[in-house]
């Protein structure tokens, strides 16, 4: 009988670069990464407000699972959420929405 358990797999920082070190995974890397680090922002600031999904989708006047779609769809890389969108976002958890370009 074969053992059916999710056992996740461990990424070392070796494993990382070793597979950074082909380059069309590392300009794969180096695409997404703006929607991470966005995604990071805004996983953040919900947390640091104390507000679930269900909560920031009231604020917004939307249902929860829009939330997580927003939230979802900038890790997937699928989906660029507007600026307005993120705009009401911000709102809802007390922030506003600032773009800088370097």
């Amino acid at each position: 009988m074969t053992n059916n358990t999710y056992q996740p797999v461990l990424h070392d920082a070796a494993f990382r670069e070793q597979l950074l070190a082909n380059p069309e995974v590392q300009a794969a890397f180096d695409a997404s990464a703006i929607e991470y680090v966005i995604l990071d922002e805004m996983l953040s600031a919900r947390l640091d407000a104390g507000l679930t999904q269900a909560q920031v989708a009231e604020l917004m006047g939307t249902k929860a699972p829009a939330i997580t779609r927003l939230e979802n769809s900038l890790a997937s890389g699928k989906h660029s959420p507007s600026i307005e969108t993120l705009r009401k976002y911000a709102k809802a958890l007390g922030k506003r929405l600032e773009i800088h370009l370097v």
